[in-house]
């Protein structure tokens, strides 16, 4: 077994998450964290936030078509016909070149990620295959409500020809939520089912909606999402929120427990670690940078995020499928355990009609809410449907150094200070590397 020393630096306690409200990259756009991503000092322990970033577009884009020849897809506001597909395509994918349209669709990441067939370059503007598996069931848990979950899903589905979801959305509370005024947990609703949707279209979908963004209601709505994946004979539960870790974190871990579950939880998308995904019962998902070739938007390299969550919990002990880590890691859980596309200056197409900065429709998001639900949709399709996080953590460690079903990243830092680096083997910045296809999952 081939381990990798990584380099460490001391960690404490985490530091709160911080975040500045708009940073100016490309030339191409802005990236803008929303309100319901920054997360205040009195917050931790009490309320979570999501970890979710916009890139706001200077020039209008639109994401791909779909491809001339698509079978009709049904949708919450009817039957789309072949006819209406291909005058929609009549506008094209932009032209190649500096600003062109290489954010990532469904297609593209899968191509990337090995889910389908290969694609020279898997371009966004070239690939077009989509997974096909998934079964039994994957739940969403998210705060609030949002409104158009189910059209806004059928709309994503047609854009990029994904077979019509088994979709409900489920009141934690058996009350309808309030919805978030400032939009954001609505376009974290969006991403979370569209994303995983299209990564496990087979699955039978639930969004769980939790009455506040409180942890109790969280966690509330992760009891309901149990349920509904247990009887449905095992699944996934996904989580694209999280908080500074807090002392009393450890008493919540009956929730992450349900047998049948496996549960996923976004790593956070700023230097340090956060709950609950520090949880040993959970599968931490980090995020990656997907590097494309800027004139023909042909894939490059894998790198790390700068930005993505990483590093030792300050309240969990190391787990037994950590235990081969010990020498790099220490006594405590560490996380990320794999990544995913979550730089929003690679980010995924979306779409959300509830107004959230003026801007309802198609948007360009990036954050480890990508991660999450996109690597739930992946290991929903393996098919394995392990008994619980443990056995399935248990799996994805089984094949240290050797990458059976993933791609080691060895590129870029992370952390505070970027005192972590990405090497070859586990390491604090991409865990076991990012997924290749679907064995070892």
């Amino acid at each position: 077994m081939k381990l990798a020393l990584t380099a460490i630096v001391g960690c404490g306690i985490c530091l709160a998450f911080s975040a500045v409200h708009a940073q100016s990259f490309a030339a191409s756009g802005t990236v803008v964290v929303p309100e319901s991503s920054t997360e205040k000092p009195e917050d931790i322990g009490y309320r979570s936030h999501t970890n979710i970033l916009l890139y706001e577009l200077r020039e209008p884009l639109a994401p791909p078509r779909p491809f001339a020849g698509e079978s009709t897809r049904a949708s919450t506001n009817g039957a789309e016909t072949s006819a209406s597909i291909r005058s929609r395509q009549s506008a094209g994918i932009p032209a190649a070149g500096p600003g062109s349209n290489f954010f990532e669709t469904p297609a593209s990441l899968a191509c990337v990620y090995g889910l389908t067939p290969p694609v020279a370059g898997c371009s966004p503007a070239v690939a077009t295959a989509l997974p096909i598996g998934g079964g039994r069931a994957l739940a969403i848990v998210d705060a609030y409500d949002d409104p158009d979950a189910a059209a806004d899903l059928a709309a994503f589905d047609t854009q990029f020809g994904i077979a019509s979801a088994n979709f409900q959305v489920v009141y934690a509370s058996g009350t309808k939520p309030p919805v978030d005024p400032t939009g954001g947990w609505e376009i974290e609703e969006s991403l979370d089912i569209e994303w995983s949707h299209a990564m496990a279209p087979n699955a039978a979908l639930f969004l769980v909606e939790a009455a506040s963004d409180k942890n109790t209601d969280l966690l509330s709505a992760v009891s309901v999402a149990n349920q509904l994946v247990a009887q449905a004979g095992g699944g996934e539960v996904s989580m694209s929120w999280g908080s500074s870790e807090f002392a009393k974190e450890v008493g919540d871990e009956s929730y992450f427990q349900t047998p049948t579950v496996v549960y996923l939880a976004g790593s956070g998308d700023s230097p340090g670690q956060i709950w609950p995904s520090v949880s040993p019962n959970i599968v931490s998902a980090g995020g990656s940078t997907v590097s494309r070739n800027p004139a023909t938007g042909s894939f490059q390299q894998e790198v790390v995020w700068a930005n993505t969550g990483s590093g030792p919990s300050s309240f969990f002990a190391i787990p037994s499928y950590q235990a081969p880590l010990a020498g790099i890691i220490g006594k405590h859980r560490a996380t990320p355990d794999l990544v995913f596309d979550a730089d929003p200056h690679t980010g995924v197409w979306i779409y959300d009609t509830y107004p959230a900065r003026g801007k309802p429709g198609w948007r360009v998001v990036g954050g480890t809410s990508i991660a999450a639900p996109s690597l739930a949709g992946v290991i929903n399709s393996a098919g394995s449907f392990y008994a619980s996080s443990s056995a399935e953590l248990t799996q994805i460690y089984s094949d240290l150094g050797q990458f059976i079903g993933f791609t080691d990243i060895v590129s870029g830092t992370c952390y505070h200070y970027a005192g972590y680096f990405a090497a070859s083997g586990w390491d604090y910045c991409s865990g076991v590397g990012s997924v290749s296809g679907y064995q070892g999952k």
